[in-house]
């Protein structure tokens, strides 16, 4: 109970209470100070309910060897679909630290993400797809829904001869996986190869015990031995071999026969559990019989398996206790194989309806992924760059006059005006109140921009003769500089091309500046917009129990959180630029920035240097001049950048892959 438990805590509802905070008689600083204090303790509850949830989680859904395994003191994510690990994945928003946690392995920082798409709108990015593989029928309708691709089917080079037996159904996995040991036994006896295939980790390494228990030597392929891969499947084919598999093992290669396997009937397929794919099942069938071999293939199935679970095991298991069948005793009939693939059936258009779903989300945020990047783009290559910022001037200054009109607040006007552009407003009361809109949005556009030319021009000048004093301290060799710049609340680090900014008087450094501060600024919100994405998507959802659908909601609230986005990112960018500094007491203070070998003009407009996602490519060898090898310790600014920081140049890589590639 509360006031019992010390970990028992209410959670209020916050705009309840800041509502009622509102309408109290408490003083303004009064009611600053109690809002301050009851945002804060909701955060702190919030964030440990967001804990304990994750925990559940990561305790309940997730299994070891089956969603994951743990290798090298690391959790690692293992794709379901294909059995491989999956390499630098980690799950988002805590999840992954909770099964640390529950592992008792180190936990790790928690991710951000800065970028998301779907493998839908991924791939039709691009302008020509197509594909072969030999199971694509099953998945006809999606690929015409989804890309509006036909499937076209090609006979075989040669008939297949393999013979696909019917599904064996027994009541408990107990007995399904004794009667697999005993099958692989009786086939290796006969001098076939066999591979048997898993749906998991777990499975492969409990049949692979029951092996050695037996004294049977086999081969054990799944995430955790991916490593021998090629050399496992090498030997697959081999009289007498036993290869224990995931669904990893030589999709899409020819396990090669070895001699006299042909005459004992070639490539035996074991399938333990039946897999929610029909696609999948037909690729391990795939794996024997290729080309005019002969082989077999035959699935094990139990009414304790996931699929049999959810469809129809109530229906076969009462018809196997009405037939009188005892434990160890297998039903083989073409109707239970037919229900499974029914069942098969059912669970594939159901993860097509998940899958389109997402889609259909994914292409509202695929609008404003388009838009956004395009706007990075500009500051990444040069392009445009003026007129975005033109426009962010005029958004800020539209918005003011458009609030604080509305408003009738002259004084508010005033001081929101210093805020943003650093300058104090020659409107007057009178004319913010009879003026139209438009015309009052321009004339604050105009003293903004006045007023920003001349800053820039200040600071340019102001940077010239620390530029002058690096070469004549440093010599020529210096190309590049990183230099700081603040606004009061957040720094950043740009990084100038000495030459240029010693022959345009400084204007190159604030060309810099504006490119550093946009797409600095771009990130920093589009990695909150994304937050605040996801959040929605999960909040919205509850508007089924009020008859609405919720991708209608989602929709319009997205378009509000976008546009809200794009507003805070242009009043970021005109802020920073508008109050922008050079915190610098002497000359001395500048750092080096140490990538001689990288000119900075390929850096900023050549598009063959940057990839589709707009991040910087390395330099080749063309871009590359050999400097004089001696190495200066580079003087510091500010605070240093360290390797894994985002580079000050903008490109979004991290600046030990960059421009910090060769710093001492």
């Amino acid at each position: 109970k509360a006031g019992e438990d010390p970990n028992f805590f209410i959670i209020p509802d916050i705009s309840i209470t800041l509502a009622s905070l509102d309408k109290s008689d408490a003083e303004a600083d009064e009611k600053l100070r109690q809002k301050e204090s009851i945002i804060n303790d909701y955060s702190v509850k919030a964030d440990r309910i967001h804990t304990v949830q994750q925990l559940l989680k990561a305790y309940t859904l997730f299994d070891k060897d089956v969603e994951y395994v743990v290798m090298d003191e690391q959790v690692k994510i293992v794709d379901e679909q294909t059995g491989r690990i999956l390499d630098g994945r980690r799950y988002s928003d805590g999840l992954h630290q909770a099964i640390e946690a529950k592992e008792n392995v180190q936990i790790e920082a928690t991710t951000q993400t800065y970028a998301t798409v779907t493998l839908q709108n991924y791939f039709r990015m691009y302008h020509k797809l197509c594909g072969m593989t030999g199971t694509a029928e099953t998945e006809a309708g999606e690929f015409w829904d989804i890309y509006k691709l036909d499937v076209v089917t090609i006979p075989t080079n040669i008939n297949a001869i393999r013979i696909d037996e019917q599904d064996l159904v027994y009541k408990t996995k107990r007995e399904k996986f004794g009667a697999v040991i005993e099958e692989v036994s009786k086939l290796r006896e006969a001098g076939r190869p066999v591979l048997v295939g898993t749906t998991s980790v777990e499975v492969s390494e409990l049949l692979s015990r029951m092996l050695r228990q037996k004294q049977i030597p086999h081969n054990v392929l799944n995430a955790k031995q991916h490593a021998r891969e090629a050399q496992v499947v090498a030997e697959a084919g081999f009289a007498g071999a036993i290869t224990i598999a995931t669904n990893m093992a030589g999709r899409g290669t020819d396990i090669k026969l070895g001699p006299g396997v042909k005459e004992a009937g070639g490539l035996a397929i074991v399938g333990t559990e039946r897999h929610e794919s029909r696609r999948v099942d037909r690729q391990l069938r795939g794996r024997s019989g290729r080309q005019g071999d002969p082989g077999s293939t035959q699935f094990f199935v139990t009414l304790e398996d996931d699929l049999m679970r959810m469809f129809g095991s109530e229906r076969i298991a009462k018809v196997m206790d009405f037939a009188g069948y005892k434990e160890g005793e297998v039903i083989q009939h073409s109707m239970i194989t037919k229900s499974i693939e029914r069942a098969q059936k059912k669970v594939e258009e159901n993860n097509f309806g998940i899958r389109k779903r997402l889609l259909e989300y994914d292409d509202v945020m695929n609008k404003q992924r388009t838009v956004i990047y395009a706007k990075r783009n500009h500051a990444l290559f040069g392009e445009r760059l003026a007129l975005d910022l033109d426009n962010a001037f005029y958004s800020v200054a539209e918005g003011l006059i458009n609030s604080f009109k509305e408003q009738n607040d002259y004084e508010g006007f005033r001081l929101a005006v210093i805020v943003n552009f650093g300058v104090d407003s020659k409107i007057t009361a009178e004319e913010l109140n009879k003026l139209p809109e438009q015309q009052l949005a321009e004339k604050l556009y105009d003293e903004a921009i006045l007023n920003y030319q001349r800053r820039k021009e200040e600071l340019a000048t102001q940077s010239i003769p620390v530029f002058q004093n690096i070469r004549k301290e440093q010599g020529k060799h210096i190309e590049n500089v990183i230099v700081p710049f603040t606004d009061g609340r957040r720094g950043l680090q740009v990084l100038a091309n000495m030459d240029k900014t010693l022959a345009t008087n400084g204007l190159e450094l604030m060309n810099s500046l504006e490119k550093t501060v946009t797409l600095n600024l771009i990130d920093d919100e589009w990695k909150e917009h994304l937050r605040a994405m996801d959040d929605l998507k999960q909040s919205v959802q509850t508007a089924t129990y009020e008859q609405k659908d919720p991708l209608v909601i989602y929709k319009v609230e997205a378009f509000t959180l976008f546009k809200n986005m794009d507003a805070e990112v242009n009043k970021n960018i005109v802020e920073f630029l508008c109050h922008a500094t050079i915190p610098i007491e002497n000359e001395g203070q500048v750092k080096e920035g140490r990538q001689e070998k990288t000119d900075l003009s390929k850096m900023q407009t050549r598009k063959q240097d940057v990839d589709g996602a707009g991040n910087q490519l390395p330099p080749t060898e063309n871009d590359y001049y050999d400097p004089t090898p001696v190495k200066q310790q580079p003087i510091v600014v500010g605070p240093k950048i360290g390797r894994n920081d985002p580079c000050p140049c903008g490109s979004g890589k991290k600046y030990k892959a960059c421009h910090g590639k060769d710093a001492v």
